[in-house]
């Protein structure tokens, strides 16, 4: 693990079909044709495409069923469906832990992703003001590193625990090497690099404050070790009175559930 940094993080063979669409989908010249046949080729994905732009999400109100690939490609566009394929990289990772131990925290940790990703998204329109899609990728993949961390603990025992007090640096060197790998936008991979150890601004704004909030938020909770934020008394009463945030935390939009229902799914 100390060794990431420079070096380039193995996957499985398995995600080799998201991580194509992904690449294609970083192309500015790629085309809708192009990504149907691909995603054809991942029937989860194709599915969950689907289902997403039939959600309250993107088809508010009276919006016509979408009943295929290629309807799921107009209407979700490339940004969308960007980060539609890297969830499937990060759940992927996951896919064949055998240990019971691990596949619960790895569970846990998609769990939370999951919620900040929504929470980042709703955050970003009511609060911080920042770009609602970017929000949702780097919720999406702002735990990346301990997914991965929990594949290779599976693979090798006793890494987990070797690492477990040692985690929070751990996590952050594997994390900037997958940022690299997986081409995550500089603006993304910047914020959720300066997460450990940061704290919410008064007023909150920009992406990390949004992910640092959603992560406050969110109602399952990260199953790894975090470095920990300085909460002032400031900080702490708008955490806890803020109606805006409140309502965030306990009255999801339909949007919101709508995401988290086709993530988990």
């Amino acid at each position: 693990m100390a060794s990431a940094e420079t070096e380039t993080l193995a996957f499985p063979t398995s995600i080799n079909t998201a991580l194509l669409l992904q690449k294609e989908l970083a192309n500015p010249d790629c085309h809708s044709a192009d990504i149907s046949r691909l995603l054809l080729c991942e029937p989860t994905l194709s599915a969950r495409a689907v289902a997403l732009a039939n959600s309250a999400l993107f088809a508010p109100g009276q919006a016509p069923a979408i009943t295929s690939v290629r309807g799921a490609v107009e209407r979700l566009g490339h940004r969308n469906l960007y980060a539609l394929a890297t969830a499937a990289v990060i759940r992927q990772l996951n896919a064949g832990i055998r240990d019971e131990a691990l596949r619960a925290r790895a569970t846990q940790l998609w769990a939370h992703t999951v919620h900040v990703a929504a929470l980042a998204h709703g955050l970003a329109g009511a609060v911080t003001r920042t770009d609602a899609d970017t929000a949702l990728f780097a919720g999406i993949v702002h735990e990346v590193a301990g997914f991965y961390l929990l594949a290779q603990a599976d693979k090798t025992p006793g890494l987990y625990a070797h690492l477990e007090t040692q985690m929070a640096s751990a996590l952050e060197v594997i994390g900037r090497a997958l940022m690299r790998q997986l081409g995550v936008p500089q603006a993304v991979a910047d914020a959720v690099n300066t997460l450990p150890g940061s704290t919410i601004m008064l007023p909150p704004e920009g992406l990390r404050d949004t992910l640092l909030l959603a992560k406050a938020l969110a109602p399952v909770p990260s199953p790894l070790p975090q470095a920990g934020i300085t909460v002032s008394a400031p900080l702490q009463a708008y955490l806890d009175n803020d109606p805006v945030l409140q309502a965030l935390r306990t009255q999801p939009s339909a949007e919101a559930k709508a995401l988290i229902e086709v993530l988990l799914s």
